[in-house]
């Protein structure tokens, strides 16, 4: 897996979404797209210790992860988050629509070689009944209120604002593609 982390400080909201899910005990579920060729999910992600499914086709509801998610009582949602958008996020999230989960696909913590490539996947999405959102606002609907006994670890985790992704030219003057 070959992932550009941002440069310079502020938050990673791929990595905060993985610190998010530990302080919450959310289960990870984490695939890679052939590593043998493209190389393993790099460490800043902070996926270390996690299970890795190795995969290469593009969704990741390869039979083991299948199998993963049967052992989650009363799975309802999803939330997506990775590389590529056109590729893995979106046939990952077309299956778990077909299957009727809701799937909340995290919009500034998935990526693509290029800018067209991901804009179009998450118009895609969208459109096909996934929710976009953010990796700060995914993680504060998983605590639902600041009295959540684990609100202070979350807040620390983002705490710090992500770096822009290049999405928010792509909303302004309400881009067709994004309605």
């Amino acid at each position: 897996m070959v992932v550009r982390v941002a440069e310079g400080t502020g938050a990673n909201p791929i990595s905060d979404a993985l610190k998010a899910a530990k302080v919450l005990d959310i289960p990870v579920i984490v695939t890679e797209q052939y590593p043998k060729g493209l190389g393993p999910t790099v460490p800043e992600l902070g996926a270390d210790g996690l299970k890795k499914y190795s995969k290469t086709c593009f969704s990741m509801l390869i039979p083991e992860v299948e199998e993963a998610l049967s052992t989650i009582p009363d799975l309802r949602s999803v939330i997506m988050c990775g590389i590529e958008a056109q590729a893995c996020i979106m046939s990952t999230t077309l299956c778990l629509l077909e299957k009727g989960l809701d799937v909340h696909v995290v919009a500034d913590a998935c990526s693509s070689r290029s800018q067209v490539d991901r804009l179009f996947a998450l118009s895609r999405a969208k459109q096909s009944g996934a929710f976009l959102t953010t990796s700060e606002g995914a993680i504060l609907q998983l605590v639902q209120d600041a009295a959540h006994p684990r609100f202070k670890e979350v807040q620390k985790i983002i705490k710090e604002p992500a770096p822009d992704t290049g999405l928010l030219a792509f909303f302004a003057g309400q881009n067709p593609l994004c309605t």
